[in-house]
């Protein structure tokens, strides 16, 4: 186990990001088990990827854009599977987190 005082931002940044990455996936229903398409919940899904889109534009001028990058495409990525799993579309431009990244098409 670490310390966290010795455990660099960029890490701990990319590491938050993973997890809200991962819980956005599952949320959306692209998990893993049988039961992936029963843990949909679009409503938790859009709170999790705007959050993970603010810390994203927020920490990218802050970490490498070998950092940045990456989670950005992630980001991009949920993004485009929430429009694809919602009955009713967003605007373009008002779907999650696209008050942080802009329009995702």
């Amino acid at each position: 186990m670490r310390d966290i005082s010795e455990v660099p931002a960029v890490e701990l940044i990319n590491t938050v990001a993973v997890h809200l990455m991962s819980a956005a996936a599952v949320k959306l229903g692209l998990g893993d088990g049988p039961d992936a398409a029963r843990e949909l919940d679009l409503d938790e899904a859009r709170k999790l990827i705007t959050s993970l889109a603010g810390l994203i534009t927020a920490a990218a001028p802050e970490v490498s854009d070998s950092h940045a990058r990456p989670l950005r495409d992630g980001l991009r990525s949920l993004q485009l599977a929430f429009r694809e799993a919602s009955p009713i579309p967003d605007p373009i431009g008002k779907g999650p987190g696209e008050k942080w990244t802009g329009p995702v098409t």
